[in-house]
């Protein structure tokens, strides 16, 4: 394994010892690690909004969110370990995401927790592929309940057709629908953040079919918070497991210009912090973390102003891999081995 550790540069404060410790020095290459953590892991690929017909550059979103990330101050007690990028070579996006859902699985057979940093959302399909065959591989008796959460401008539940048949960053909630229909496991998929004028009646209607749990961008607001946390704690109660995935294009185009498809309303990032908690505290009847694996996708360098949205992207991470530091042991992963085998 060839692992590029170039991006992890930053500001050095010897006299403060340990407490002065930022994100680049505590990072590790995959390849010499050897007690559970959390893998970073890149999706270099924008063959996805190729396909979906959207602007092109979310491939060089994983170096420069690790740029964003590195500086960043180290609260943090997990060890973290860069896994490297999965690149789409000669157009194969199958070839792509099968090979980054290998690295999911592995990583999560290793007991770590995969983050991956895109790319665009066909990393979705990728990430839900390696959480399923991880599930499958430790011996499930049970169908698995998966409860997929989107914080996203789109559904991404185009049927793949056409040039995208064989998938692109508009289809990966559908790709991952048909799957589970072909296992016979129920499909939970949450859409927070949604905007109606970016989405035709038809992904609605299909929406409102596979009975996901919808909040559109103009719903979310401190005035509705209590409520939407109410029907989101519900739909997180009813799964034993959770992958999170946040589009940065939920967010306004101010605060994220470096995107694919830059919305006009979008989210605030105070409101998205906030859901997240739910999500980052939930708890199996075991007292193990429900979450099992996140991404960040559709980060766009090419149009990015000053860094505003690789910023943001870090601070995601950042938010989430410190919520794991009270949530994540070894423990767990054993005891959901045991529970779901």
């Amino acid at each position: 394994m060839n692992i590029d550790m170039s991006s992890w540069q930053g500001r050095i404060d010897p006299e403060d010892g340990d407490n002065g410790m930022r994100f680049h020095q505590k990072v590790q290459p995959a390849d010499t690690e050897n007690e559970p953590g959390v893998t970073l892991l890149g999706f270099a690929c924008d063959e996805g909004v190729f396909r979906n017909k959207g602007r092109m550059g979310a491939r060089g979103g994983p170096s420069e969110i690790r740029k964003a990330l590195a500086n960043m101050a180290w609260h943090h007690r997990l060890p973290i370990y860069d896994g490297g990028d999965t690149h789409c070579d000669n157009h194969d996006l199958t070839k792509a995401q099968k090979s980054l859902a290998d690295n999911i699985t592995q990583a999560l057979h290793q007991q770590h927790f995969p983050l991956t940093m895109g790319g665009g959302h066909e990393v979705a399909w990728a990430s839900f592929q390696g959480l399923a065959n991880h599930l499958i591989q430790i011996g499930i008796s049970i169908p698995p309940r998966i409860g997929i959460i989107n914080f996203d401008a789109h559904f991404d539940l185009r049927t793949p057709s056409g040039d995208s048949l064989t998938g692109s960053s508009g289809t990966p909630f559908a790709q991952i629908a048909e799957f589970c229909a072909s296992q016979n496991w129920p499909f939970n998929y949450a859409c927070l953040g949604v905007s109606r004028t970016s989405n035709t009646q038809a992904l609605f209607n299909k929406a409102d079919e596979l009975n996901v749990l919808t909040v559109e961008d103009h719903q979310l607001h401190p005035t509705s918070l209590q409520s939407i946390q109410g029907s989101l704690a519900t739909f997180i109660e009813q799964c034993d497991h959770l992958y999170l995935t946040i589009d940065m294009d939920v967010f306004p185009a101010a605060t994220a210009p470096g995107v694919s498809a830059p919305a006009a309303h979008g989210v605030d990032y105070p409101m998205v912090e906030a859901l997240l908690k739910p999500i980052l505290n939930a708890k199996s009847e075991h007292g193990n973390s429900k979450l099992r694996l996140a991404d960040i996708a559709e980060y766009n360098p090419r149009y990015d102003i000053d860094g505003h949205t690789s910023r943001l992207a870090a601070r995601l991470i950042w938010t989430i891999l410190r919520k794991l530091n009270t949530t994540f042991t070894n423990k767990e992963y054993r005891d959901d081995r045991s529970a779901t085998g």
